[in-house]
């Protein structure tokens, strides 16, 4: 196996596992920042008041943007393995 081979291997899993991440990423940070404006607007200093509403947001994108999540995954598997008889060979 080539460096390069190696390295374009690692870009990819880099970009599929940002791919597949960023919705969730993406969903928590906007409920905690709202639920931290509320917190301060209110005078709230409650914990796990946050806790809630960014599972339940969770839950939500995930089930969204759970199939498009499975099929990235799907797909970049399916072609580390159908590229394994040229990185061996």
């Amino acid at each position: 196996m080539t460096p390069e081979g190696f390295i374009t291997i690692g870009q990819q899993a880099l970009e599929v596992t940002l791919l597949v991440s960023s919705p969730l990423l993406f969903a928590a940070l906007a409920v905690g920042l709202l639920v931290s404006i509320f917190q301060a607007a209110t005078q709230i200093n409650e914990m796990t008041l946050s806790f809630i509403p960014k599972l339940f947001v969770m839950f939500i994108v995930l089930g969204v943007t759970g199939p498009w999540m499975l099929n990235m995954l799907m797909d970049y598997t399916r072609r580390l393995f159908l590229s394994i008889p040229g990185l061996v060979g």
